[in-house]
């Protein structure tokens, strides 16, 4: 298989050089299950495990592969197999606290270029959650396009357009219908060989639907969604990369039903960008927003110019933000603690 088809640029090559001169190979991880992955590289696909060292000094969920990241292999080609050693350093990372009361990271997509949210204009369409999307695609280093399906069950679509043009400062719109294939050539320019595009959004928004419509075939199962709310019904049960026949790769995820932030202190800055100028007016730096004389942000949700419901939402989301990271550090601390007395056990064991 040809590595450039898979994304295989410069960057990386720069950061393969010592592994390659060991003698090692390289390989993209196209499907993840369970600790076992499925590889793709110059030799074909192969499922393949890290190895004990890997493992062994791997302390948090970012030290493990996941869909998107390269790896360094060595590979049996015979069996079809292969051994991961290492990951090589990455472009971009979207992630989400995983769900649960556990302070886990869940890598959703690693080496993404862009990142196709995409939202349904049906009953099931919330400008809070866009908001939410939008700050953690930005956090991952990653470029947003925020696709509005199912074009042909709204009869409003340009005012929809701009509510969400309102909270996504930057971000290119398009409203498409993946099922009947409306507007689908306007996703041309950001799919070519080389490029990387992440499909993420809600169960229900029609991301398997759109996923089967750019691979000109059947791939995705498709389900109906609810009658009544619109909710989906999960069709997606796990992320895995593919080649696009006619250049560019694609990665398909599954619908989630709540994304939970996970340090997006640079994403907030960037979708916020609209409260905290107006904060930098305020009168006093340490402004609270409350009731203080001269606030920039009141006088703004006085005049109309700032949707009240929008800085509940920046207020929540922040709260949010402080929040996991206090939790974060401590979890840090306590990971380090228990690889310090790993380390110290097997160093007794080798004497």
């Amino acid at each position: 298989m040809n590595i450039q088809k898979l994304g295989w640029n410069q960057f990386f090559e720069e950061a393969f050089e010592e592994y390659k001169q060991q003698g090692f190979a390289v390989g993209r991880v196209t499907l993840e299950h369970k600790k076992i992955y499925r590889v793709a590289s110059e030799h074909g696909e192969m499922l393949a495990e890290v190895s004990g060292k890997l493992r062994f000094n791997a302390i948090e969920r970012q030290d493990y592969p996941a869909v998107g990241d390269w790896v360094v292999i060595t590979p049996r080609p015979e069996e079809q197999k292969a051994t991961i050693h290492a990951i090589l350093p990455r472009k971009s990372k979207f992630s989400r606290k995983a769900a649960g009361a556990t302070m886990d990271e869940q890598i959703v997509a690693t080496n993404v270029d862009t990142i196709f949210l995409v939202n349904a204009l049906n009953a099931d369409f919330n400008i809070r959650r866009i908001e939410r999307y939008v700050l953690t695609a930005w956090e991952s280093g990653a470029n947003p396009v925020i696709i509005l399906n199912k074009v042909d069950l709204c009869e409003n679509v340009e005012e929809k357009i701009q509510e969400v043009d309102s909270v996504a400062f930057g971000v290119p719109i398009h409203a498409v219908s993946a099922e009947q294939n409306i507007g689908m050539d306007q996703l041309d320019p950001y799919i070519y060989e080389g490029q990387t595009i992440a499909l993420l959004g809600s169960s229900g928004v029609g991301k398997s639907t759109l996923t089967n419509t750019l691979l000109g075939d059947f791939k995705q199962e498709v389900q109906t969604v609810r009658e009544g709310d619109d909710r989906g019904r999960h069709t997606t049960t796990h992320r895995e990369l593919v080649v696009l026949e006619d250049g560019g790769i694609l990665i398909d995820t599954p619908g989630m039903r709540e994304l939970q932030l996970w340090d997006a202190d640079e994403g907030f800055s960037q979708s916020f960008s609209d409260i905290e100028i107006l904060a930098d007016n305020c009168r006093f730096r340490d402004c609270s927003h409350k009731s203080e004389p001269g606030c920039a942000v009141q006088t703004a949700i006085s005049e109309g110019t700032l949707d009240k419901s929008r800085y509940a939402s920046y207020v929540k989301l922040q709260r949010e933000l402080a929040f996991l990271e206090r939790k974060e550090n401590r979890q840090a601390r306590l990971a380090e603690k228990a690889k310090s007395k790993q380390m110290s056990s097997s160093q007794k064991k080798n004497k």
